[in-house]
């Protein structure tokens, strides 16, 4: 069994910062990528950013240069750097991981339950 805990989240005004933590644990053989999504009401859950396990990183557009991810391997974390943020960044906040859970299983999806980031003046 796998589990994937997010952490962090809160309400920040604009221009403010936040930083969402996610751990993996459980019966995990091997981490690939590890990632943030996020949903804002009434929208479909979106892309934010991806790390591979060798540390390459991908971002969303509209984080590009605002946010940053950060892992550690040994830790099976993943974080979420998020600076100058903006209204349209609120949302529920999901931490995506990709793993194997021993050496003959496939890589699979597992998400955690969300953190809600609030940005609000």
């Amino acid at each position: 069994q796998v589990h994937v805990v997010e952490s962090g989240g809160g309400l920040v005004q604009p221009g403010g910062s936040l930083r969402l933590s996610c751990v993996a644990s459980g019966s995990i053989f091997s981490v690939d990528a590890m990632g943030w999504y996020r949903q804002a009401p009434g929208k479909q859950r979106e892309f934010v950013g991806v790390i591979t396990s060798g540390g390459g990183t991908n971002y969303a557009d509209s984080v590009k240069g605002r946010f940053t991810i950060s892992r550690d391997n040994a830790e099976n974390t993943v974080e979420l750097q998020m600076n100058s943020l903006k209204l349209e960044d609120t949302a529920v906040y999901y931490c995506n991981v990709k793993l194997r859970s021993s050496w003959a299983d496939r890589s699979r999806d597992y998400w955690g339950q969300g953190t809600q980031v609030t940005v609000s003046s």
